[in-house]
């Protein structure tokens, strides 16, 4: 399981999208009612024209999103406890609390506390149209717990071991407790380049871009929508 954590972020998400109906058909009728609350609902301020500037969706395409989004959040909002119910969902076998949790707060970068349907949207048009650039970049803020610009040991271990944590029963009870710390010493030794303790930017790019296997985790689901 050579830099798990680096390629399981997008193969992950998927349970996000299946919750939030967007792997489903949406008819006609759902588009036109769509298009009407996008125009001028209450859940979408910003209006259907300034996301399509944003992301890399189409007009079609974000209707299809905002219904998903919509039937799970009527609010147009969604707090960190609901995301966890939602991811979870997903993961019966193990606890997927604090993987929810570090995805969580990815998605919700200015800090409301909640994620709105322009975080989740900008977040997925990253995830799904970005280039390698932008989704290797998504992925780094993610480790970045703390977000000060550098990865460090401690952080990479936390999304390690919360990884393990959620997929439970399918890897216990062969996972022993050295090996999200041989995992964390593993992605150091080629990720860190002047082995400093820890991963600026810089390194993250040039090392993931040069792995065959996180560019092809990458593009998994560049076509689902």
């Amino acid at each position: 399981m050579e830099l798990i954590a680096v390629a399981v972020v997008i193969v992950l998400f998927i349970g996000v999208l299946k919750q939030f109906g967007i792997l489903e058909p949406m008819s006609r009728e759902d588009s036109t009612e769509l298009d009407d609350e996008l125009s001028s609902g209450r859940h979408q301020p910003e209006g259907l024209a300034a996301l399509q500037a944003q992301t890399k969706f189409s007009k079609k395409e974000l209707q299809f999103l905002y219904r998903g989004f919509k039937n799970e959040c009527p609010s147009g909002m969604v707090d960190e406890k609901t995301f966890k119910t939602i991811y979870s969902q997903f993961f019966p076998q193990g606890d997927a609390t604090m993987y929810a949790h570090f995805l969580f707060n990815a998605f919700d970068s200015d800090r409301h506390g909640a994620i709105r349907f322009e975080d989740f949207v900008v977040g997925l048009s990253v995830l799904l149209r970005g280039s390698i650039h932008e989704k290797l970049n998504w992925a780094f803020n993610l480790y970045d717990i703390n977000k000060d610009g550098y990865i460090t040991k401690e952080e990479m271990l936390a999304i390690v071991r919360s990884i393990y944590d959620m997929m439970g029963r399918y890897t216990y009870p062969i996972l022993h407790q050295d090996v999200p710390m041989e995992h964390v010493e593993s992605f150091f030794q080629k990720m860190d380049e002047n082995q400093d303790g820890i991963v600026t930017i810089d390194e993250f790019l040039r090392n993931c871009m040069k792995d065959e296997n996180i560019m092809h985790s990458m593009q998994l689901f560049e076509n689902v929508i």
